[in-house]
């Protein structure tokens, strides 16, 4: 499994053959800057948590759909709504591969209104929860929001002591600074490692490969 993350919570996900599968979670305006699409080869789903803006670039994902005109788009139904009305097909029912969980987003009252949200397992091995920290269950390789203004660090890493996946790759860190996202990172290695979790200091536009079974 080859993953790149592209900022924030986007994440470029690679399987070799094979399956020959390659997917795109969560395509946000922090990712604009970062996601070269021409530089993408190959396409088949692109996953959407939910519709928040720094998950769902409307200008990204009309690049994304002119190159591969006939990408799978999975997303939560009012998503699905709002990428109509820019004549962009989406669906809100999993295809083969992909299993939704339960994974709400967390409270962003009174600043935002609440976004439908899927948590979403992929081929069985990848966990991509959107903006949570209230879900039960993972794969071997798990998507970590580290910090936003809903949720703390503290709370994401008691998460994921407990659930206990193979890796862990932090998502949702765009709004650290790169100092205090590498400090985060030096603190974090060694406490997962010390419990037999391997964190996974992703770095924008460097893919890493891992070695992963099903969890």
């Amino acid at each position: 499994m080859k993953i790149t993350k592209f900022e924030h919570s986007c994440l470029l996900v690679e399987m070799p053959g094979p399956l020959n599968r390659t997917a795109l979670f969560d395509p946000g305006m922090m990712s604009e800057a970062a996601l070269n699409v021409d530089d993408l080869e190959f396409l088949d789903d692109i996953i959407i948590t939910h519709g928040h803006g720094d998950h769902l670039s409307i200008k990204l994902m009309q690049q994304l759909v002119a190159k591969f005109p006939t990408v799978r788009i999975t997303a939560p139904p009012e998503v699905v709504d709002q990428l109509e009305k820019e004549d962009i097909t989406a669906v809100s029912e999993p295809s083969d591969g992909i299993i939704f969980f339960d994974s709400p987003h967390e409270s962003v009252a009174p600043l935002y209104p609440q976004p439908e949200e899927i948590g979403v397992h992929y081929i069985d091995l990848l966990t991509h929860p959107g903006d949570s920290h209230s879900f039960t269950e993972t794969k071997a390789v798990l998507a970590l929001p580290v910090t936003g203004p809903w949720g703390s660090t503290i709370k994401a890493v008691n998460l994921a002591l407990e659930l206990k996946p193979a890796y862990i790759l932090p998502i949702h860190d765009w709004h650290l600074r790169d100092e205090a996202r590498l400090q985060m990172y030096d603190q974090l290695e060694p406490l997962f490692a010390h419990n037999d979790i391997t964190f996974v200091p992703l770095r924008t536009g460097e893919p890493v490969v891992l070695d992963v079974q099903a969890h």
